[in-house]
């Protein structure tokens, strides 16, 4: 069995300047969990544990998309809540390009058996997960939520190997679909 995802890779610049909001977070009393800036990434679909044998269905499917280059600019960092927050993220701007491919990469899989989404797709790239919330990250989150990290064209997407160690997880590209 293998875990697999689907995502979009940013450039190591823009990865790198997503050090800066976590730096600011990090400066509340909320315990939070940051995810490693070298393995950020905008996930497009989750798929879960599959056989070997699917994931190969899956990669021959995935493979025949054909979508154009896009640009995105991630800034924005907010969260899933609010008043109780549990993941933290910066958001992705992009005309809905992103929606467009996750919308066909779900329409490409339910055949083969990969459930859609129950909620609407939300371009985002996490930062953190909030282990227990303090007020203190109000005003953190207030500081970040009107920067911008960076624009980049988005040339391919990625069907990725998910291997969670107590370190964090290990991400594995299994198949890379350039964009046209």
């Amino acid at each position: 069995m293998v875990r697999l995802f689907i995502a979009v890779d940013f450039p190591p610049d823009i990865r790198e300047r997503l050090r800066e909001p976590q730096a600011i977070l990090k400066e509340s009393n909320a315990r939070l969990t940051f995810v490693d800036p070298s393995i950020i990434h905008m996930t497009l679909k989750f798929i879960g544990e599959v056989s070997s044998d699917r994931a190969g269905q899956m990669s021959e499917a995935l493979r025949a998309i054909s979508f154009n280059s896009f640009d995105i600019t991630i800034s924005g960092v907010g969260t899933n809540n609010s008043r109780q927050p549990r993941v933290i993220w910066c958001t992705i701007s992009d005309g809905g390009r992103s929606v467009a491919l996750h919308d066909l990469i779900e329409t490409t899989l339910t055949p083969l058996g990969v459930p859609k989404d129950d909620r609407p797709f939300r371009p985002h790239a996490t930062l953190a997960r909030v282990r227990q919330f303090d007020p203190s990250l109000l005003s953190r989150l207030q500081e970040v939520s009107k920067e911008e990290y960076g624009s980049c064209t988005i040339h391919a997407w990625q069907l990725k190997k998910s291997t969670l160690t107590p370190k964090g997880p290990l991400y594995e590209t299994v198949l890379e679909v350039p964009c046209v």
